[in-house]
């Protein structure tokens, strides 16, 4: 399979939603200037063949500082009320606390994300990434000028969506850059998405506003040259306990270049089987609501028992 490099430029415009776009401020008739910012591996097929096992990767949602479990399609501006806000559940216990839960069950590549950039929030991810430093990876509201203090606090990883698919385009200067700055090893890209006409579209904002940019085999090798992971939601089955989105998990099992995560829909424990043979094996899998952790029926401690089962070699 060629890479997107060496793709043409109508096939790559056919990647994306509009007409004339560009990844600011590239144009589609630059095509010399889709270089990585990096020596990097090649992309292509031979990437598809290193083992992945499936893990389960636990989550601490943070909301104004305290532990959340929210439907995310109904996240707003942090300006604007509250008053859409679905929050099925919130949690006594601090961030810090859940992240010393995951430090002892010894689960590596949990994700803490910041609902919002406001200083308790801020507070909340710092103290969880100090109690189990090196084992969480760090999201919401991560830039170029805050991201490597996240790193230097303790994060594995920095997780980024709206900087880099900026109003409603992928920005790939912001990309560069952001990747030159932590490194690609340290960058996990959200690819959350929701379906639009038939195909699964990036969404960003709080996962409000569509981008043009469609999640499918190209967009997956060419953004694997800039980051080492990739975290994906479900957004139309998050937090709704409704059941997975298998259309999604086997897409992504079956073009990620990379180890990447899916979360949405999670509610029994088949439910964990389904995520492993969808995705043949490669995709990792969290869940929120539906873990007694956090309110739900499903004991966290099952998870992990099914956690400790999965293939050792998982990377």
């Amino acid at each position: 399979m060629q890479s997107l490099q060496a793709t043409s430029a109508s096939s790559l415009q056919n990647l994306f939603w509009g007409k004339n776009l560009s990844f600011a401020p590239y144009t589609l008739n630059r095509m010399q200037d889709f270089k990585p910012a990096m020596t990097l591996p090649p992309s292509g097929p031979q990437r598809l063949s290193i083992k992945c096992g499936v893990r389960f990767r636990p989550c601490i949602d943070i909301h104004k500082g305290k532990v959340k479990q929210i439907v995310g399609s109904t996240l707003r501006d942090s300006k604007e009320a509250d008053t859409s806000l679905v929050t099925n559940f919130e949690s006594d216990k601090s961030a810090a606390e859940y992240a010393k839960l995951y430090r002892d069950d010894d689960l590596v590549g949990g994700h803490v994300i910041m609902l919002g950039a406001d200083t308790l929030s801020i507070s909340a991810a710092i103290e969880a990434l100090h109690a189990y430093p090196g084992g969480l990876q760090v999201g919401g509201g991560i830039r170029t000028e805050n991201a490597l203090s996240y790193i230097e606090e303790g994060a594995s990883h920095v997780i980024v969506t709206s900087f880099v698919f900026n109003n409603g385009q992928m920005d790939l200067e912001r990309l560069k850059e952001l990747a030159s700055l932590v490194g690609r090893n340290r960058l996990v890209l959200d690819l959350s998405c929701r379906k639009k006409e038939g195909e699964y579209v990036i969404v960003t904002d709080k996962w409000q506003k569509f981008t043009d940019v469609r999640l499918n085999e190209e967009v997956l090798n060419f953004l694997a040259d800039y980051s080492d992971e990739f975290l994906v939601h479900g957004v139309d089955v998050e937090g709704k306990k409704l059941g997975i989105d298998e259309e999604l998990v086997a897409l992504l099992g079956k073009y990620s270049p990379i180890p990447v995560t899916y979360a949405g829909g999670v509610t029994v424990m088949a439910d964990l089987e389904k995520i492993k043979l969808a995705g043949m094996g490669r995709v990792d899998v969290t869940v929120g609501s539906a873990l007694d952790i956090f309110g739900g029926n499903l004991a966290y401690k099952d998870v992990v028992a099914w956690h400790a089962l999965q293939d050792p070699l998982a990377v």
